[in-house]
């Protein structure tokens, strides 16, 4: 399946010329000229990255940030008129994977695009507020932030949280260390993949029954792990 990125820009201009440079390399693009437009499309068409401008005209491209950000891992690309370092990390810091000050190149936007979907694995995180496994016992709440085992809510750490929520974007999947330390400490981490074993320890003796024996959180051999359950 086509990857799926979404435009939320107010600016015509910008949607026709990153529309095609985006479709000619075989991506299904939609397009919202105004932040409520595009929380809608967000919510239904999950796509896997969006290009957000900073300056909406009703709500600012920050608290679009910021709301993606407690729903889901989308990748997020910023786009904007606003130059300066503190600007950018300013943005970087509410959770965009990238920026792009305007003017821009759209073959450089599309090269920006592909690296962050394949730093990401080109995979997505669907929108929902609640994700369960194993028969209702694993739940994993997107919006409260919440995980619980068998009823019983479970205090992750931030770290902790988001390598579950990694691993449950797709059940099933194996997921490399690297990926998995991306997901958890950013694309520029730069230490020691094996730290993820440690997360892994960690939350295995938080949400297994018998952490030794791991029924969610599996090693796959030579390559990382996976979660062993199955969404509903």
């Amino acid at each position: 399946m086509n990857e799926r990125v979404l435009i939320i820009d107010d600016e015509p201009s910008i949607h026709e010329v990153v529309r095609a440079y985006l479709e000619r390399d075989g991506f299904i693009v939609y397009g919202a000229t105004d932040g409520r437009q595009g929380l809608e499309l967000a919510l239904s068409k999950r796509p896997q990255l969006v290009v957000l401008d900073l300056m909406l005209p009703d709500i600012s491209g920050e608290e679009i940030c910021r709301q993606l950000r407690d729903r889901s891992d989308v990748a997020i690309l910023m786009l904007t008129a606003k130059s300066t370092e503190d600007e950018r990390i300013a943005g970087l810091g509410l959770g965009a994977d990238d920026y792009l000050t305007k003017p821009f190149s759209p073959r450089e936007l599309v090269a920006r695009v592909k690296a962050i979907l394949r730093r990401a694995g080109g995979s997505e995180m669907p929108l929902l507020e609640l994700h369960r496994f194993d028969d209702g016992r694993l739940e994993i709440d997107t919006v409260r932030h919440e995980v619980r085992v068998g009823g019983e809510p479970v205090d992750l750490t931030p770290s902790e949280f988001k390598l579950l929520l990694a691993l449950a974007t797709y059940p099933g999947r194996a997921y490399s260390r690297f990926e998995l330390i991306n997901r958890v400490q950013g694309h520029d981490f730069e230490g020691y993949e094996r730290t993820i074993d440690a997360h892994i320890k960690n939350l295995r003796r938080k949400i297994e029954a018998d952490h030794a024996k791991p029924r969610y959180v599996e090693t796959v051999a030579g390559i990382g792990y996976r979660l062993g359950v199955s969404r509903e």
